[in-house]
């Protein structure tokens, strides 16, 4: 648990997640994947910068340097 809630963890899930969102806009414009898909992978990549924030907060909340 600690891991989940230190620095890198944090920031590498925030970075995936933004990575994951511009990669679904990137291959929807291009037209390699339909709206449904390009979708999928939009929310995927906020849920991992939906984890970020909220492992941010907890680290706070704990007192850890996040």
């Amino acid at each position: 648990m600690e891991w989940l809630l230190s620095r890198p963890a944090v920031v590498a899930l925030a970075v995936l997640g933004a990575i994951l969102a511009m990669i679904a806009s990137a291959l929807r414009a291009s037209g390699k994947l339909n709206d449904a898909q390009a979708r999928r992978l939009n929310v995927a990549g906020y849920v991992a910068m939906g984890v970020s924030m909220l492992l941010f907060a907890v680290a706070g909340l704990r007192g850890m340097p996040a």
